[in-house]
């Protein structure tokens, strides 16, 4: 099952409406778009709790690493740079994380709020090769603006 975007955002935009909790938020799309495709083997949030350092957050799947600084791994490369990263062979990322022994593929995206802060990245891991392309990059682009970049998200 391939996710059908447009009806993903539809949910989740509903599900999310008036919420401002950037945690409560986290969780509910992580829940609708790791249950929405059988490419995402991991769905998950780091947010950001200090000074160049992600702590994990709402994700499904199974464990994940539970610190990353911005200078390690396909997520700090996201939050030290504010790209989105598409990486078709974790294995060809110079300093990936391996989180997962089964993650062969992962799309990684910055997520900021209202105020243009950056707040957290969100992983998808998948256990398939090149499972990601530019397509899911700009969809989930879409979701994360319109879930986090409203007022008063903190």
């Amino acid at each position: 099952m391939r996710i059908d975007y447009p009806a993903i955002a539809r949910t989740i935009g509903s599900l999310t409406e008036g919420e401002t909790d950037a945690v409560a938020l986290m969780a509910t799309v992580t829940c609708e778009l790791h249950h929405a495709d059988d490419r995402f083997d991991w769905t998950g949030f780091y947010r950001v709790t200090g000074p160049e350092m992600l702590k994990i957050g709402p994700y499904q799947g199974g464990h994940g690493c539970l610190v990353i600084p911005f200078a390690r791994g396909v997520c700090g490369a996201a939050a030290r740079t504010g790209e989105t990263q598409l990486v078709p062979d974790v294995d060809a990322f110079p300093g990936h994380i391996a989180c997962a022994s089964s993650t062969r593929s992962e799309i990684v995206l910055p997520v900021r709020n209202g105020d243009g802060d950056l707040i957290a990245v969100l992983d998808i891991d998948s256990d398939r090769p090149a499972a990601f392309d530019e397509d899911d990059a700009a969809a989930l682009e879409a979701i994360l603006t319109s879930v986090f970049q409203r007022p008063g998200v903190a």
